[in-house]
C-alpha cells in the first residue's frame, strides 16, 4: 500500500478518535465548553447551543435551590424511603384462604371465602358461560377497543331490567342509569363516591353485622359510617324491632345500605311483610335506599323473588341505588362484572346523573372491562341461553339448601347441644353458625377447618362428603370449648 494511503487512513482513524472523546466527554464539559466549541453553523450545532443555555440556566437554577440533584430516593445506597412501612394484616376473609394454602392437612376444609364448589369440592364453570365464551371467541367482528367510560351499553340496559324487572316503569321511563363497574365492591364504591360529592347526606347506615369489606368502602369513599341494629345472637335471627327503631332515630335523607337478599354473614332476610314494613319507614324518614344485590337468584333459586326487596322501593316511585355483582350467580369472580343502577324521579335527572358518574368513573379506572360484561349480554339477551343459565342457577341454589338440610341432619343425629334449625331457616350462600372466635379456632388446629373468625361458614364449601367431618367439629367445639 502507498504510504501516502497509510497516512491518509491513519489522520482519519485520529479525526474518529477525537470525535470519539469528544462525544463520550460530552456530559463532562459545563454550558460554557459547548457553547465555545459550537461555533459552526450547522443544525447539529445549533442544536447543541440550545441544549447548552439549558443545560446553563438548571445548572443556575439548581444552585440558587440548594437543591441536590444527584441524589434519588431510589438509588441502591442508604435504606429504603419505605423503611417505616409496617406488614399490614391479612383481609380476615380472603386470609382465611391464605392459612388454607399453608395448611398440609390432607382432610383441611375451606369454608371462608365465598365461591361455589361442586359436589366434588371442585370450582365451576356454568356450562351457558363456556357457550358464551365460545361464541364471543368465533365471532371475528370481535374487537379489543376501550369500552366507554360508563360500560358496554347492552350489558348495562340488561342489568337493569335484571334487578328491576323488564316491565318496571322506571325502566320504560328512561328513570334508570345504570354504568358496568367492577363487580359489587366497584359498584358500590363508585356509588358511594358519587353520593358523596353530590348528596346532601354524606352519612350510611350499615347493618350490623354486615359484609367486612363494607365500612372500608364507605369511609374511603368520603362517607360518615354509622349502623342499625340487624342480627339478633340469642334468637340466632333478624332483630326487628331494633331495626325499625334505629333507622326510625337516623337523620332524614340519611344513606341507608340494605342487602337485596341472602344478607352476607348471617344468612337472614326479613320477610316480605317485614320488607313492606322497613320501604314504609323509610320513605316517611326520606330515607335513601342503597341496595347490595350480590346474590340474586343464588339464595332461592328464583332471579324474580331474589328480586322483590328492590322492585318494592322501586315501585313507589321513589330514589334508590342499587349494585349488582355477577360473580357468584353467573360463577364470574374473576371477570369482575358488575352494575351501579340510579333510580331518578325523572328522565332528565338520569341523564345528569350519568353525567357526573363518568367524572367519578373516568379519574378512577378510566372505563371497565370488555370480556366479563360482554358473557354477561350474550346471556341475557339470548332467550335459549338464558333459561339454561335460570336452570343452572336454581341447581347451585339447590345443593346449597340441601348442604344445610344435611348438616342441620347431621348435627341432629349427632346429638349436638343447642337448637341449629337456624342453618335451615338461613337463606344463601352463608350460614351464621352462632360459633366463638374460641371455638373457630378450635376446628382449625384440632380439624384444619377454616372459616371467618365470626362463625360464618360457605355453605357453598360443603358437599355431602365433608358433611361428616363439620358435624364431628363443631360437636367437639361446642361440647369442649365454652
Amino acid at each position: 500500500m502507498p504510504k501516502k494511503s497509510k497516512r491518509k487512513k491513519k489522520r482519519k482513524k485520529k479525526k474518529t478518535k477525537r470525535h470519539s472523546q469528544q462525544k463520550f466527554s460530552f456530559t463532562d464539559m459545563n454550558a460554557d465548553q459547548l457553547l465555545n466549541n459550537s461555533s459552526s453553523s450547522s443544525s447539529t450545532d445549533r442544536r447543541l447551543r440550545i441544549l447548552a443555555k439549558h443545560l446553563q440556566s438548571t445548572s443556575s437554577s439548581a444552585m440558587e435551590s440548594n437543591t441536590v440533584v444527584s441524589a434519588s430516593p431510589t438509588s441502591a445506597a442508604g435504606s429504603s424511603v419505605f423503611a417505616h412501612i409496617v406488614q399490614a394484616p391479612e383481609d380476615p376473609i380472603l386470609g382465611v384462604t391464605v392459612a388454607y394454602n399453608k395448611d398440609p392437612s390432607p382432610v383441611k376444609l375451606n369454608l371462608g371465602v365465598g365461591a361455589y364448589r361442586t359436589e366434588e369440592g371442585k370450582p365451576l364453570v356454568l356450562n351457558v358461560v363456556r357457550q358464551a365464551e365460545q361464541l364471543l371467541v368465533n365471532d371475528s367482528s370481535r374487537v379489543k377497543e376501550y369500552l366507554p367510560i360508563v360500560g358496554l351499553a347492552d350489558f348495562n340496559k340488561l342489568s337493569a331490567k335484571l334487578i328491576l324487572g323488564a316491565d318496571s316503569p322506571a325502566v320504560q321511563d328512561n328513570r334508570v342509569t345504570t354504568v358496568q363497574c367492577l363487580s359489587g365492591t366497584g359498584s358500590l364504591r363508585v356509588g358511594a363516591e358519587f353520593l358523596a360529592r353530590h348528596y346532601h347526606e354524606r352519612t350510611i347506615y350499615i347493618p350490623v353485622p354486615t359484609w367486612g369489606n363494607h365500612p372500608k368502602v364507605f369511609t374511603l369513599a368520603g362517607l360518615a359510617v354509622k349502623s342499625y341494629r340487624y342480627y339478633d345472637p340469642t334468637t340466632r335471627g333478624l332483630n326487628f324491632q331494633g331495626l325499625l327503631e334505629d333507622l326510625q332515630s337516623a337523620p332524614s335523607g340519611a344513606i341507608v345500605l340494605l342487602h337485596a337478599c341472602a344478607h352476607n354473614p348471617t344468612g337472614v332476610d326479613p320477610t316480605p311483610q317485614q320488607w313492606e314494613q322497613i320501604r314504609q319507614l323509610m320513605r316517611s324518614k326520606a330515607l335513601l335506599p342503597f341496595f347490595d344485590s350480590a346474590y340474586q337468584g343464588f339464595a332461592s333459586g328464583s332471579l324474580d323473588a331474589d328480586a322483590q326487596s328492590v322492585r318494592m322501593f322501586v315501585a313507589d316511585g321513589g330514589e334508590c341505588l342499587v349494585a349488582q355483582s355477577y360473580a357468584k350467580n353467573m360463577g364470574l369472580y374473576g371477570e369482575r362484572v358488575g352494575a351501579l343502577s340510579i333510580v331518578c324521579r325523572a328522565a332528565d335527572v338520569a341523564s345528569r346523573v350519568e353525567s357526573q358518574l363518568k367524572l367519578v368513573i373516568r379519574p378512577m379506572y378510566s372505563n371497565p372491562p370488555i370480556h366479563g360484561a360482554s358473557i354477561v349480554a350474550t346471556i341475557l339477551k339470548d332467550r335459549n341461553m338464558f333459561h339454561e343459565w335460570t336452570l343452572e342457577l336454581k341447581a347451585m341454589a339447590d345443593r346449597i339448601i340441601s348442604m344445610r338440610q344435611q348438616l342441620f341432619d347431621a348435627l341432629r343425629a349427632r346429638g349436638t347441644p343447642g337448637d341449629w334449625s337456624h342453618i335451615i331457616k338461613q337463606i344463601g350462600m352463608f350460614t351464621f353458625t352462632g360459633l366463638n372466635s374460641e371455638q373457630v379456632t378450635f376446628m382449625r388446629k384440632e380439624y384444619h377447618i377454616y372459616m371467618t373468625s365470626d362463625g360464618r361458614i360457605s355453605m357453598a364449601g360443603l358437599s355431602s362428603r365433608t358433611v361428616p367431618h363439620l358435624t364431628d367439629a363443631i360437636h367437639a367445639a361446642v361440647t369442649k370449648v365454652a
